[in-house]
């Protein structure tokens, strides 16, 4: 049990996380219904949005392997490792900030599944900058 809470080990996670996030981008759009929410939406609304997911997908695919194939290498102390670390908990910090302050409670307050979201992503994302934050702390 201990391993499982040893920093290199915790980054690891976060990039299963982060790539399996990206990953789940794939699905995301019909889970949350836009077929028929864009479908009034101009073609070019509509392709806009969806390019725009997936490059979230591919951007948290992205920035999920360096912490799960590096985890080391971003420990170790050097500037590229902590420069990386930095950006990270900066750009996970703000996506928390997103899910706290800018997303309105009204699109998940009274339904059961995005509260259920709502509460997970906010988990996941406290955890992420938390475990990045730790990181950098420690590589400087």
């Amino acid at each position: 049990m201990t391993g499982l809470l040893e920093l290199e080990t915790q980054l690891r996670l976060v990039g299963v996380a982060l790539v399996g996030m990206g990953a789940f981008h794939a699905v995301l759009p019909r889970l949350i219904g836009w077929p028929a929410d864009l479908a009034p939406t101009s073609l070019l609304t509509r392709q806009v949005a969806y390019a725009h997911t997936f490059f979230i997908g591919l951007t948290c695919v992205f920035l999920g392997l360096p912490p799960l194939l590096l985890a080391p290498d971003l420990l170790g102390g050097s500037t590229l490792g902590t420069a990386l670390l930095a950006g990270q908990t900066a750009f996970w910090a703000t996506r928390l900030v997103f899910e706290l302050a800018v997303f309105s409670p009204r699109i998940w307050r009274g339904d059961r599944f995005r509260t259920a979201s709502h509460i997970a992503l906010s988990v996941l994302w406290t955890w992420v900058t938390a475990i990045f934050a730790t990181a950098l702390l420690q590589a400087l």
